[in-house]
């Protein structure tokens, strides 16, 4: 036989609730403030690791001697 309407009801406020649950999570993701901040910690993770931090001082040299050239000239 089919399920009581309390079962019911109860059912949909579990399912409202989570719900709820779900939008105040995606409302602090979607903050900006919060979106800048995750952007930053994984750009200066990315940055810190040994491969791109040297490539990143390569390519500045690099770039700075080109200038300085084209400068000097």
């Amino acid at each position: 036989m089919g399920r009581d309407t309390e079962a019911i009801e109860r059912d949909i406020e579990n399912a409202r609730n989570q719900l709820a649950s779900t939008l105040d999570e995606l409302s602090v993701r979607a903050n900006p403030k919060n979106l800048v901040a995750n952007t930053k910690q994984t750009l200066v993770a990315k940055v810190n690791q040994p491969n791109v931090k040297y490539a990143v001082i390569a390519v500045g040299v690099v770039v700075g001697a080109l200038v300085l050239r084209k400068l000097l000239r």
